[in-house]
């Protein structure tokens, strides 16, 4: 199982997942954060260590796909839009630590590092926790915000997934291919 930093100590993924509680609707209304108020959402059980969920329930719509520059300094789409709600709340994929929370060129964008040096990326959020909140999987970290983005008119998620400086498509991580039997011999 992995391991991750959480305020400069070791913790293992498990325990991240059970500090995670203590990021709760009444820590957030007590810092004053809209989300507490926020339609009722259960965190999802980690059904397995690394398994990825959805950022947005119910499992939302692609609107736009992964495409990869080749090579990396060349335009393309780093992640994936996802169909939206302003206020929509957003979901950690999988258990983690808030590395970021805060606004980046205009958007509220929430960052949550996750064991196996994966890092996720959503914008446009609001109501992030504070940096080095641990979060479980399926845990709320924020909503979608008002700040129109690449999919204007339509209200958008999107959401990034990186190992070290390379972006990997986040679809991967959630879409689980048919199985498929074969016949014996």
């Amino acid at each position: 199982m992995g391991a991750m930093t959480l305020g400069g100590g070791l913790v293992s993924a498990v325990t991240a997942t059970v500090l995670a509680a203590t990021v709760s609707a009444g820590h957030l209304a007590a810092h004053g954060s809209d989300l507490a108020r926020a339609p009722s959402v259960t965190a999802r059980p980690l059904a397995g260590a690394g398994e990825w969920a959805w950022p947005l329930a119910p499992e939302p719509d692609v609107l736009a796909r992964f495409a990869a520059p080749d090579p990396s300094w060349l335009p393309g789409h780093r992640g994936v839009d996802l169909a939206a709600g302003v206020r929509q709340v957003v979901l950690s994929p999988t258990a983690g630590v808030v590395s970021f929370s805060g606004v980046l060129a205009g958007r509220g964008v929430v960052v949550v590092a996750h064991p196996g040096g994966l890092r996720s990326t959503f914008e446009p959020v609001v109501d992030g926790p504070p940096v080095g909140s641990p979060v479980a999987a399926g845990a709320p970290i924020g909503m979608v915000g008002p700040t129109p983005g690449h999919c204007a008119p339509a209200t958008c998620l999107h959401w990034g997934v990186l190992r070290g400086r390379t972006y990997l498509d986040p679809l991967e991580f959630v879409v689980r291919a048919p199985v498929v039997l074969l016949p014996l011999r």
